[in-house]
């Protein structure tokens, strides 16, 4: 009996609080961080009881990342502890991670798998601020490359602007020794190109 309300608890925090995540992330994102932290809990369980022969899932410290994902993005949202008492969800989360933190530290054995709990809280919360770190970090150097290719690029037409201004003053002084007709073709052309970028600039 306890075991099934243990599981009957965890659907019922998965779907409370994962059903939101899911529409805010997508399906395909809630399931990689579902799963992540399911493993990553059970890993952490193993390392933190070598001596433990009880078969570990680590579906309870999925949910727990999910509460503390859910803390993160919703800190001051209200729900009712037991149906009945209101409290912001960023105090249940120090409730939960408090008691399964007192819990491993005193020694005590409740059939509850405290460290899948702690492995998943702390999985969660670095998923969320480390999200937070990559993604500040990828739009910072997205940004230097975009601002340096736009460097390169200003430079660019820079060089071709004054290789352009070089043409049209030597054609300029040729006008002024032969006159305009003895120019060429491809002479006659940079003139045009240059009036041509004169005007845009002017407009």
């Amino acid at each position: 009996p306890h075991g099934f309300l243990h599981i009957l608890f965890n659907m019922l925090m998965l779907w409370m609080f994962g059903s939101e995540i899911e529409r805010l992330w997508g399906t395909r994102r809630f399931l990689k961080f579902y799963f992540l932290a399911g493993t990553t809990a059970g890993i952490f369980t193993v390392i933190m009881t070598p001596g433990s022969t009880v078969p570990v899932i680590g579906a309870s410290g999925a949910i727990l990342a999910i509460l503390i994902a859910f803390a993160v993005l919703w800190p001051n949202r209200t729900v009712f502890l037991y149906f009945i008492i209101p409290i912001r969800v960023k105090y249940l989360m120090m409730f939960i991670v408090g008691l399964d933190l007192v819990v491993v530290l005193v020694g005590a054995s409740d059939g509850v798998a405290h460290w899948t709990h702690l492995g998943g809280a702390a999985f969660g919360f670095l998923y969320m601020r480390g999200a937070g770190v990559v993604t500040g970090f990828i739009r910072r150097r997205l940004f230097r490359v975009k601002s340096f290719h736009q460097d390169k690029k200003s430079e660019k037409k820079r060089m071709e602007a004054d290789k352009l201004m070089n043409e049209v003053d030597r054609i300029l002084d040729k006008i002024n020794e032969v006159g305009i007709n003895n120019l060429t073709e491809k002479e006659r052309e940079i003139l045009e190109r240059a009036s041509s970028q004169l005007s845009r600039k002017k407009k």
